[in-house]
């Protein structure tokens, strides 16, 4: 059994508000052939403009990950659906926007979730490349870190831990750990909504940023509470969120990862310096099915039918 590179088997689109702009943004998603990578088009500029999904392209990660080309043609707030793509083991992908940031939807993966579910995935004629993580990369801003470690089982497990002085943030609830595959991403972390604080919000709303922000989209706080009315959807959203934003960072290199990734307060900026590392120190090899030993053939074709299964 092999496992072969995946993209979409039909098109399918949505629209959204823009998280910055406020303004309704379209979605398409296509097929694309083995080989393509992730290609974002800006569909609303004449010509358009393809812009590959890369880490050194990466020149926003204040409130969101954006790549930006050298001509200044950007795409915003690509780390929610980024997530959603390598959780479906998606190889090659066509995203055609008309507006310089993907939908923001609830805050969440939720919405590419069911676009992916509904559209279906296909197998392509070439075998899947892996980035296996072959020896330690770190990277670190005073107390946080972020590092990539090699696994001695065939997964990709991700250890997260926040820290926030807030009364809303508890301790007992500032760890996640969790193995990535499809089924984990779509029930455990794919509804964990981003997050941020009343007072920054009106103040980058009255600077022309985050217009499209509302309690529709985001996990909003007070100094002492959540002020969403419905309060959070898992007791742990907060730091499944940042798992699920450092999913999406870590896919800008352009594969899915086996290895362990732990970190500690890290966010876009931190997660785009490990990736850039890890390419910098080549601290990784590229293997597909064909080239891992049989109890990691075992292992990986345990994770394809599990994962099929939510796919179907």
């Amino acid at each position: 059994m092999t496992i072969f590179q995946r993209t979409i088997k039909h098109p399918i689109e949505v629209s959204g508000i823009g998280l910055h702009s406020g303004n309704n943004v379209m979605l398409k998603l296509l097929p694309a052939p083995a080989n393509t990578g992730i290609i974002f088009r800006r569909v609303d500029l004449n010509p358009v403009v393809e812009v590959k999904a890369d880490p050194y392209l990466v020149r926003e990660t204040t409130l969101c990950t954006g790549i930006v080309t050298d001509e200044g043609v950007r795409i915003q707030t690509i780390e929610h659906l980024m997530a959603a793509i390598s959780s479906f083991g998606i190889d090659n992908l066509y995203i055609e926007l008309n507006s310089p940031e993907v939908p923001i939807m609830d805050g969440s993966s939720a919405a590419f979730v069911l676009l992916f579910q509904d559209a279906g995935l296909i197998q392509l004629d070439q075998p899947k490349q892996f980035f296996r993580i072959t020896k330690k990369v770190r990277v670190e801003d005073g107390d946080k870190f972020a590092e990539l470690l090699p696994s001695e089982s065939n997964i990709f497990n991700l250890d997260f831990t926040i820290d926030f002085n807030h009364p809303a943030f508890s301790k007992d609830l500032s760890h996640y750990n969790m193995d990535l595959t499809t089924n984990n991403f779509v029930n455990q972390l794919s509804r964990c909504r981003t997050f941020g604080f009343l007072k920054d919000i009106e103040y980058l709303q009255q600077n022309g940023l985050c217009r499209g922000g509302s309690l529709a989209n985001a996990i909003v706080l007070d100094e002492n509470r959540i002020i969403n009315e419905e309060g959070l959807r898992y007791n742990n959203e907060f730091v499944r969120h940042k798992m699920l934003d450092a999913i999406g960072d870590l896919f800008l290199c352009g594969h899915n990862i086996i290895g362990n990734y732990k970190a500690f307060k890290s966010g876009h900026h931190l997660n785009n310096q490990l990736v850039r590392k890890l390419i910098a120190e080549n601290a990784f090899e590229v293997v597909t099915f064909e080239g891992l030993s049989v109890k990691e053939k075992t292992e990986l074709r345990e994770n394809v039918v599990r994962d099929n299964k939510v796919h179907a």
